[in-house]
């Protein structure tokens, strides 16, 4: 269960949860390294993404969870992550790291994406902030990964609970949402629980690895229905 003295953190401590961890090879793209803040009043990412035509299906060795994009709202992160589906570059790919924010799993982030390796990676593309947006850190959210806002390529995140503390406040842009997860979520939550790796990972990333990480084996547009 979150720590009770969590929701008395001040905007400086606050601002120290969401500063950026060490990162492995080659300028890996990453989120908070250390627990972010849990939140019940959030507004609902679903209600806001419910009518967006556009949705993939990432096919895993394991299951598959499927992700509604809002293109309305977040109109370059959706662009820059139909890309890499449409160019088939997320085949391959894999959920690697796995940050549990309390002992039940009920708060978390499952972080995923090419992560430096062997497919080449789309230019970093300009940052939508959740106040531009209007889209939030609520549970089953799909955002983007990244260092400073601007750097954001292939890595993204599903978030586990209500984590608004990512939305940002004064002076942080937070994380780009650009939709949510539409079924999968108990999948999320069992590759949320997997083992992870007690020596990989630098610095405060240490002990966040997936001691193996789960196969993105195809990520693929899903047809309208009547299509």
């Amino acid at each position: 269960m979150w720590h009770k003295d969590a929701s008395r953190l001040t905007a400086c401590a606050l601002g120290l949860l969401l500063a950026l961890g060490a990162t492995e090879g080659r300028g890996q793209d990453t989120v908070p390294a250390t627990a972010p803040v849990p939140s019940v009043a959030a507004p609902s990412v679903v209600a806001q993404t419910a009518a967006a035509p556009l949705r993939v299906v990432l096919h895993l060795e394991i299951g598959d969870i499927v992700i509604a994009l809002d293109a309305e709202h977040a109109p370059l992160t959706t662009a820059n992550f139909l890309r890499y589906v449409d160019q088939k570059r997320y085949d391959g790919a894999r959920f690697y790291r796995a940050l549990k924010v309390d002992e039940a799993g009920q708060y978390g982030l499952l972080q995923g994406g090419l992560r430096g390796g062997r497919i080449p990676e789309f230019k970093p593309i300009a940052h939508e902030s959740p106040a531009q947006t209007g889209l939030h850190h609520v549970d089953g959210a799909v955002s983007m990964a990244r260092n400073a806002p601007g750097t954001a390529t292939s890595e993204f995140f599903i978030v586990v609970g209500d984590l608004s503390s990512l939305d940002g406040g004064e002076g942080d842009p937070g994380y780009a949402v650009f939709g949510h997860v539409e079924s999968g979520m108990p999948l999320v939550h069992d590759l949320l629980g997997l083992p992870r790796s007690p020596d990989v990972g630098d610095g405060t990333m240490a002990g966040q690895m997936l001691a193996n990480p789960v196969r993105i084996l195809s990520a693929r547009r899903v047809a309208p229905p009547g299509s």
